[in-house]
């Protein structure tokens, strides 16, 4: 059997510059397409939330004013696993003392009733000689707290 025999023989740099040029007006075009324009579709609420958050930035917490959570220490009043103590145990306490707020924590397995935000330990120390007769085993708990409103006038 004989070998099939090309008389049109391809130069192989012919070949190579083909490739090369193709390659280089290929880029050139899916570089220049033209750039489109975006539209966003939002609710109208989203503006009225952007603006309620520059007002907390600005106002330092609330949209009201300058309410913001720092560390102060709370009187701790109950620790237990019973959810009912605890509840009866604030509700006791609400009783004796209803202009100071509590909080219930539960973490698992117990649950804290903490009251008071106060912003020194002195004044969580007085009310804890106020209170030792009602609850046994009371002691002071340094975190996060609301700080009390502060009232301002213009007198």
């Amino acid at each position: 059997m004989k070998k099939a025999i090309f008389d049109h023989k391809a130069k192989p740099g012919l070949i190579k510059y083909c490739f090369f040029f193709m390659f280089l007006f290929s880029s050139v075009l899916t570089f220049g397409q033209a750039r489109g324009t975006v539209q966003v579709v939002r609710d109208q609420l989203f503006d009225t939330l952007l603006a309620k958050r520059a007002a907390l930035n600005k106002g330092g917490g609330s949209v009201g004013g300058g309410n913001f959570s720092s560390y102060g220490y709370r009187v701790q009043i109950y620790s237990g696993s019973n959810r009912n103590l605890a509840f009866n145990a604030q509700a006791k306490f609400n009783r004796e003392f209803p202009e100071l707020r509590t909080y219930i924590i539960y973490r698992e397995p117990n649950f804290k009733v903490r009251a008071g935000d106060f912003r020194s330990r002195l004044e969580a120390e007085r009310l804890i000689q106020e209170i030792r007769p009602l609850f046994s085993g009371t002691f002071i708990i340094s975190e996060k707290i609301n700080p009390p409103k502060t009232v301002i006038s213009n007198d």
